[in-house]
């Protein structure tokens, strides 16, 4: 289903996070969540996205213009 699975707003705003340079921790403190929390939607993300890891998440996402 790949792409066609829409993302959460709170993967996209995890997603922007990522793609600014923020690792889960810095994440998780910024919108006061847990780290774990955090790892679970960046897991989620690269799953409906079809990447290999967050950062080709977050640059797909971007590239598709769902950072926006």
């Amino acid at each position: 289903m790949g792409i066609l699975r829409k993302l959460t707003k709170r993967e996209v705003e995890i997603l922007r996070w990522t793609a600014a340079g923020k690792s889960a921790d810095e994440i998780a403190h910024v919108l006061h969540l847990s780290v774990n929390t955090i790892n679970y939607h960046i897991k989620k993300s690269i799953a409906k996205l079809d990447a290999p890891n967050k950062t080709a998440a977050a640059v797909k996402a971007a590239v598709l213009g769902l950072l926006n």
